[in-house]
């Protein structure tokens, strides 16, 4: 069952409640710890590039993925996108499907050797920073740029998924989300690290002539970090008469769409959604809603082009 995260996660700092969630923290800890002595496999047929976080859920890292996964094939690369099978996340990949090549297995390492045999060059992995199996030759963490580090604790006292001192150990790190700027997380992360190398990305509407800006809109989705979309939307003059949102990945009932419809009605709306929620409605519920398009771009692409061919 999918749950919304905890409200005090994204406190700059922790509460009481996080304190006092501390101890249940330790399995996580140990867990991390006990990845550093797995052995992981090394292949020399193929480049491998993960693109994961440490804060859980809505920092972007399937957008980015298709798009480094563009900007590597046109270096004369053969690409394909992995990501580990998980039946509530077909919206992800029916998006990497429309985009790129996709291996998509319950286990990582059995679509990285199916992309070895199918002479892929560069396989870039959608998330797996935290499975120890793989060897990566470059490692992305990825932050949103509206939460941050949160309130800086593990799960469940937090939204981390390990300390963010670890930041050490990979290679980049992306700051992903709408455009605004990201000076104050900069300054939080290289607090860590302050050598690490940090890539800035946005994301810009590319359908934006769909859209009439006389019109209000309803907005609806379930994603992990829906505030950026709704960012994006303020930024780009759209009127919002509401904003009803859902757990990341939820899988709308034919219930759900009449409401939001009977909502937008009542509210002399149009109806707009996201890429990612759009792919998981019905064809029949899907009539009458838009979805906005997105590209994300690159702040300091040719620096970041640079950087990938001095690694592969």
């Amino acid at each position: 069952m999918k749950i919304k995260k905890p409200y005090f996660w994204d406190l700059q700092k922790p509460n009481i409640l996080s304190y006092f969630l501390l101890p249940f923290t330790a399995p996580i800890i140990l867990n991390n710890l006990l990845l550093k002595f797995k052995k992981k496999e090394v292949f020399e047929d193929i480049k491998t590039i993960c693109v994961g976080n440490i804060y859980i859920g809505g920092t972007g890292k399937t957008p980015l993925t298709i798009k480094l996964s563009q900007i590597i094939e046109k270096l004369n690369y053969k690409t394909c996108v992995i990501k580990k099978y998980y039946k509530t996340q077909s919206d992800e990949q029916k998006l990497i499907k429309n985009n790129t090549k996709l291996y998509c297995f319950k286990k990582r390492i059995i679509a990285l050797k199916e992309a070895i045999k199918d002479g892929i060059s560069v396989a870039l992995f959608d998330d797996g920073l935290q499975d120890g199996s793989i060897n990566y030759d470059i490692k992305f963490v990825c932050f949103n740029n509206a939460k941050g580090i949160g309130n800086g604790f593990i799960i469940p006292a937090g939204p981390l998924r390990e300390k963010i001192n670890n930041i050490n150990k990979y290679d980049a790190i992306f700051i992903n989300g709408a455009q605004k700027d990201n000076h104050n997380l900069i300054e939080i992360l290289k607090e860590f690290n302050k050598d690490i190398k940090i890539f800035e990305t946005f994301y810009e509407p590319i359908n934006i002539e769909k859209f009439k800006r006389e019109d209000r809109y309803l907005i609806f989705s379930g994603i992990g970090n829906p505030d950026t979309f709704k960012e994006t939307l303020i930024q780009n003059n759209f009127d919002i008469s509401k904003d009803i949102r859902f757990p990341d990945h939820y899988q709308y009932t034919k219930n759900d769409i009449n409401k939001i419809k009977l909502f937008a009605k009542d509210l002399g709306s149009k109806i707009l959604t996201t890429e990612k929620d759009y792919l998981r409605l019905s064809k029949e519920d899907a009539q009458g809603i838009t979805y906005l398009s997105v590209n994300m771009s690159i702040k300091n692409e040719n620096e970041l082009i640079n950087f990938i061919k001095s690694k592969i």
